[in-house]
């Protein structure tokens, strides 16, 4: 495979003014990191285990920013998606096995979160939940369909901005921050299968194979709009300037995801698991633990955190699934293409968010299903880490961008903690 040449483009710099201009997709992959399925997952840990895990956070950040990483370098080396740097080294079996197991996952992780945007909407607005979340499944497909996603994104990353209210929570309530401190610094675990699990779900969660894919799509359709709009064509020598920037650019994005999920264990800690609410099956059970800094308007605060994120998520989902597809069928792709352009990826968005409403009427309860969400995506991950590690490694994709040590080190880490985590499931 030839390794793609280009210029630094407008994100070639990673420090001077205007720099979260500069912020590329992974802003946005961080943001969809804490989608429904997260809020759901970290608010069902921190009731159960209050600050047990807490220390998850610390663990989960290098580890998800190494994938992330490797995952857009992958974009910007090859000029190619996940998929498609698959497809070019391994047989087409490894092909779709690993696309069946993103596919999967995708949209299990869809229909989870429409069920929890649907039944977070119904806290304020009595309507029937068949027809909101179909609804809301139609008017993500037309914004999707219709409108380029970047404008898309940037109106609904306001709407997230309603998770600040989980930071608020942890200065109005009695948090013990020297406990938070020990709990957050100091690994302890019991082994026992529901911890196991939980694990297994913050894992899924955090490094989600959905991201791997997407990530890498974004890059390269981000590089052909900007050389599209400049009029200028790939050829000049990527230089380690914009290399710097991606990783800023994901450090960035991964960081501000792992701060929410901080928030909201904790919140979720010192308000749910100190109530001894310690199972949340209920979108106005999971809202509880805003109360304390909203009052009356906790039902409000947590709605718009459910459907902001899910509004960006769900699209990602959809995408990161058609970008799978259509990289491995060498379909014409791309968020920035109409349906005309590239009816393959489209149809692929319209049948995985088809999917996974369908699957909101089997009777799992919303909050239930984030967590199991969350489980798949810790299950499908790996043997995709695995791929993404060799291919990190293999100098006729990569070129002179291969992984150094410190990202085998890292991602190799990350395999291992999501292959030890199912196995001591197992043996438990």
């Amino acid at each position: 495979m030839a390794v793609r040449t280009r210029g630094s483009g407008r994100r070639g710099r990673i420090r001077g003014f205007g720099y979260f201009s500069r912020l590329g997709p992974a802003l946005v992959t961080g943001a969809a990191d804490d989608d429904p399925s997260g809020i759901g997952t970290y608010s069902q840990v921190g009731a159960a285990f209050g600050l047990g895990l807490l220390w998850m956070t610390v663990v989960t950040l290098p580890l998800a920013a190494a994938v992330q990483e490797l995952a857009a370098r992958f974009g910007l080396v090859t000029g190619h998606g996940l998929a498609s740097c698959i497809a070019r080294r391994y047989s087409r079996g490894v092909l779709i096995g690993a696309v069946g197991l993103v596919a999967t996952a995708n949209v299990f992780n869809i229909g989870a979160d429409l069920a929890a945007m649907a039944s977070s909407v119904r806290l304020l607005i009595p309507v029937p939940y068949t027809v909101v979340i179909i609804a809301m499944t139609a008017m993500m497909l037309a914004l999707e369909i219709a409108v380029p996603y970047r404008r898309y994104s940037r109106v609904l990353r306001w709407l997230t901005i309603s998770l600040a209210a989980y930071v608020g929570v942890l200065f109005v309530i009695d948090v013990d921050w020297a406990e938070v401190l020990h709990a957050t610094f100091v690994p302890s675990i019991s082994m026992e299968r529901t911890e196991l699990a939980a694990i297994i779900a913050i894992l899924g969660t955090t490094i989600s194979p959905y991201l791997f894919f997407w990530q890498a799509a974004e890059e390269v359709e981000e590089e052909e709009e900007e050389e599209e709009e400049l009029g200028t064509k790939a050829g000049s020598p990527m230089d380690s300037r914009h290399v710097q920037a991606m990783r800023g650019d994901v450090a960035a994005g991964m960081t501000s995801a792992v701060i929410v999920m901080f928030a909201i264990m904790v919140a979720s800690a010192s308000t749910l698991h100190a109530a001894h609410i310690t199972n949340v099956h209920t979108a106005a059970e999971a809202a509880r633990a805003l109360a304390p800094v909203a009052g009356r308007f906790a039902s409000l605060f947590f709605t718009l955190g459910i459907v902001g994120t899910g509004m960006l998520a769900v699209p990602v989902l959809a995408g990161s699934t058609a970008y799978a597809l259509a990289d491995a069928f060498g379909w014409k792709e791309g968020l920035g293409k109409t349906f005309r352009q590239a009816r393959g990826f489209y149809s692929v968005i319209v049948g995985a968010m088809a999917v996974g409403l369908a699957m909101d009427f089997g009777g799992i309860d919303p909050i239930h299903g984030l967590y199991l969400a969350a489980i798949l995506n810790g299950l499908a991950a790996p043997p995709l880490i695995l791929l993404m590690l060799l291919l990190g490694n293999d100098r006729r994709t990569m070129g002179r961008w291969r992984s150094g040590w410190l990202s085998n080190a890292i991602v190799g880490l990350a395999l291992l903690a999501m292959v030890a985590a199912p196995v001591a499931y197992l043996l438990s």
